[in-house]
């Protein structure tokens, strides 16, 4: 490659660099690091750190914590993390700025201030790809763990550190050995059990330094782990290589060119997307403090936004839900076009009123805007309802009432009844992140007997009955003994017709959803604000997740964290 394709690469590298590389005034002390690292059954890590940091009396508070992880084959939403007790609710992986791989925890109102000491303890879940055939014994795994490490330019001093490695259920403790120890480490751990009877290995130095990669590993019989657990990639990789008949070796210096330019693709796309996902998560981050207790009596819109519902499917049920009361009439599919009511019906909530009002601007821009406003106050009120009470067990209690509604539809014998029931249940099924597919699904056949108020929401239907086959008006049984004269619509067109509705609701509406998205976040949840002056990155300091593996060990293979820039 030419000097200077090279040059360009590196400046075109430079400036996608975060603004936080450069003139940052982070001085702080890690006093203590304390990790254990469990080896579960199914063949995953399980990493449980406690790290101590005192932030130097003239720095910048320490607003963010990077955590590098061994590797990107992590949920996010596994790992919980807490600063002085208080849980940190924002944690992303695409606010990350460290070395490698990893998460970036917002320490946010609770911030390390110039001058004091925190304690940052992160549990974190289901880490996979982490283990390793061991090169000394094909019937035994390797487990490398590199603890997290930070810029040498941001510390000072030294760090109590431990590290201690939970073999997997069922190991014995005569079976496992453990890998040479890093410089300054004892030679051997200290070996033990702990309270489930795990067998441990411990290694401890009062005086190591928190800018060091230390690795620490122990190998073990295999068969107390699934054999798929064991990553064999390498084997793969160049067994398709054999198939194209190409050797590794006449790669590398084009792979080391196209590597450098994919990586930079990567980052963009990588910041791209992390933007879009920022965008759409509106949620403020008090309502996934978590509680105690199922929070009742939420309506299906409500419950929609604790899912983080698209919003222009949130609006479409509430366009239904103030049609199906009487409130409103849509005199125009395309563009949309809503006329409400002038005496507002009693049974309506604040949020329904709220959108009745915005739907009737005229001006499309000042209809975005009250929308928006809509939402903000809708999901402020969520959050307010939720205060105390743990979203996960209401998440899972909601979840089971759109199966129940799905179940009463599906259980249905005849058309009549499934229509009937699809009405009764049709706000909560629009809850389900898969409505759409299991609409069209459950209507594929068959006739929908068309509810008393879709005239209100097809004004093309409620001036015409079609002259398609079947869609003649038949007699449905009531509760009282009489019956109610419905025309019907074969199913598969009744089904597109709820399904659009939110595209069409989306198109004339709400337009681009992220962007729509974005002006409510920007109130819900907000990226935080850096508590530095000006000039300031807002981040706190960094770690890494890149791990250049070359052991000197048994199973010469690493899952390991850390890196510093």
């Amino acid at each position: 490659m030419r000097k200077s394709a090279v040059g360009l690469l590196i400046i075109f590298t430079i400036l996608l660099l975060p603004v936080s590389a450069f003139g940052q005034s982070y001085l702080f002390s890690l006093d203590k690091l304390d990790v254990h690292v469990f080896i579960d059954e199914d063949g995953t890590y399980a990493i449980d750190y406690i790290l101590i940091f005192t932030n130097n009396i003239s720095a910048s508070p320490i607003d963010y914590v990077d955590l590098g992880l061994p590797n990107s084959n992590f949920d996010v939403n596994r790992i919980q993390a807490e600063v002085d007790g208080t849980p940190i609710t924002n944690i992303s992986k695409g606010d990350y700025q460290g070395t490698g791989t990893g998460v970036a925890l917002a320490l946010e109102e609770n911030a390390i201030q110039p001058g004091q000491t925190g304690e940052v303890h992160v549990l974190v879940e289901g880490v996979n790809g982490v283990l390793y055939p061991d090169d000394e014994d094909e019937n035994y795994a390797s487990a490398v763990f590199s603890p997290v490490y930070f810029g040498s330019q941001y510390l000072e001093g030294g760090t109590d550190f431990s590290v201690t490695l939970h073999l997997p259920p069922g190991v014995q403790p005569e079976e496992p050995r453990w890998h040479a120890a890093p410089a300054g480490f004892p030679s051997e751990p200290v070996t033990g059990t702990d309270g489930n009877g795990l067998v441990t290995y411990t290694w401890t130095n009062p005086n190591a330094v928190g800018y060091e990669q230390y690795r620490f590993g122990a190998s073990f019989p295999k068969e107390y782990i699934p054999e798929d657990s064991i990553v064999t990639s390498n084997s793969n990789t160049l067994g398709i290589l054999g198939l194209l008949g190409v050797g590794a070796e006449a790669l590398c210096p084009q792979t080391i060119c196209c590597g450098f330019i994919l990586l930079v693709a990567g980052m963009i796309f990588m910041s791209y997307r992390s933007s879009q996902q920022r965008k759409l998560a509106y949620l403020p981050p008090k309502m996934a403090i978590e509680g105690h207790g199922i929070k009742r009596g939420l309506t299906a819109v409500e419950a929609a936004i604790l899912l983080e519902q698209p919003m222009d499917k949130i609006l479409t049920m509430i366009l239904f839900s103030t049609i199906k009361k009487g409130a409103a009439t849509v005199i125009n599919r395309e563009p949309l076009e809503v006329e409400t009511i002038d005496i507002i019906p009693e049974n309506l909530h604040q949020y329904e009123t709220d959108f009745l009002n915005a739907i009737q601007e005229k001006k499309a821009s000042e209809k975005r805007k009250a929308m928006q406003t809509a939402m903000i106050d809708l999901i402020n009120s969520v959050a307010k309802k939720m205060k105390g009470f743990s979203r996960k067990e209401t998440l899972t209690y909601y979840r089971e009432i759109v199966n129940r509604a799905w179940s009463q539809v599906e259980a249905a014998k005849t058309p009549e009844i499934k229509s009937e029931k699809y009405e009764e249940y049709m706000d909560w099924t629009m809850v389900d992140e898969d409505y759409e597919d299991r609409t069209k699904d459950i209507f594929r056949t068959g006739p929908v007997f068309i509810p008393t108020w879709w005239p209100r929401y097809d004004p093309g239907y409620g001036r015409q009955v079609p002259s398609t086959p079947g869609s003649t008006g038949t007699q449905i049984p009531s509760s009282g003994g009489g019956g109610i004269s419905l025309p019907q619509l074969p199913g598969s067109v009744f089904a597109a017709s709820v399904v659009n509705s939110v595209q069409n609701f989306s198109s004339d509406v709400v337009g681009n959803i992220a962007d729509f998205t974005s002006g409510v976040t920007q109130k819900t949840n907000p990226i935080p604000v850096s508590s530095r002056g000006r000039g300031g990155s807002g981040r706190s300091f960094s770690s890494g997740g890149g791990c250049a593996c070359a052991c000197a060990c048994a199973g010469c293979a690493c899952a390991c964290a850390g890196g510093g820039r």
